[in-house]
């Protein structure tokens, strides 16, 4: 192959994963600033960039944002993954106060969301629509099928509690698909969840 041929490697390709150097936050766009939810994920980005961690998100508004101004209040860096949408009237769009460090635009929905998965080792998942149904569920996926180099997923909000039992109760989950993920309610459960996966990484062989 031709080197001015080589592509970026999608989230699918396997490469080994043992240091969380960038997290991924995923949640709705139709929740305002002073929403509890994008409270948090301002939050949870604030502490993730106190440890100089790059924050990644979808470049929107919502959660997206209020993780990139999470980030900037610990003078974080900050990567959005955006996409110009054609035919797509409920799209959320760039939001112009989601102040990025690094852009990286993609020509679809699909491509868009397995740039932002590429481009983290952590992901961070908060309530929201359809789209952040979908992120979290191919990053769980992917997660049980590269068991043992995946990356890990941070479920965060009481409500994951009772989604995550119907799914337990009516779909074909196993021991390691659990292990993949943790359930967090607060700041101080996310710092220990965030913590042991940092760990669990970090353990694996280079």
């Amino acid at each position: 192959m031709n080197q001015n041929d080589k592509k970026e490697p999608k989230a699918s390709e396997t490469k080994r994963v043992n240091k969380i150097n960038k997290v991924a936050f995923y949640g709705g766009a139709d929740m305002t600033a002073d929403n509890p939810v994008c409270q948090a994920a301002y939050e949870a980005a604030a502490y993730v960039a106190s440890l100089n961690k790059v924050v990644v998100n979808g470049g929107g508004p919502g959660v997206m944002a209020a993780s990139s101004k999470g980030a900037k209040s610990q003078n974080g860096q900050t990567l959005a993954v955006t996409l110009n949408p054609v035919d797509m009237p409920e799209f959320e769009g760039r939001a112009s106060d989601n102040i990025a460090d690094q852009e990286i635009k993609t020509p679809n929905y699909i491509e868009r969301m397995f740039a932002l998965m590429n481009n983290a080792e952590l992901f961070v998942c908060f309530q929201g629509g359809t789209g952040t149904l979908s992120e979290w569920a191919t990053a769980w996926l992917l997660a049980h099928l590269q068991y043992g180099n995946h990356r890990p997923l941070i479920l965060y909000g009481h409500f994951w509690h009772e989604v995550m039992d119907v799914i337990h109760k009516h779909f074909l989950i196993g021991r390691k698909e659990s292990d993949v993920y943790r359930i967090v309610e607060n700041l101080e459960e996310f710092k220990a969840a965030f913590q042991h996966f940092e760990a669990e990484l970090s353990k694996r062989q280079n």
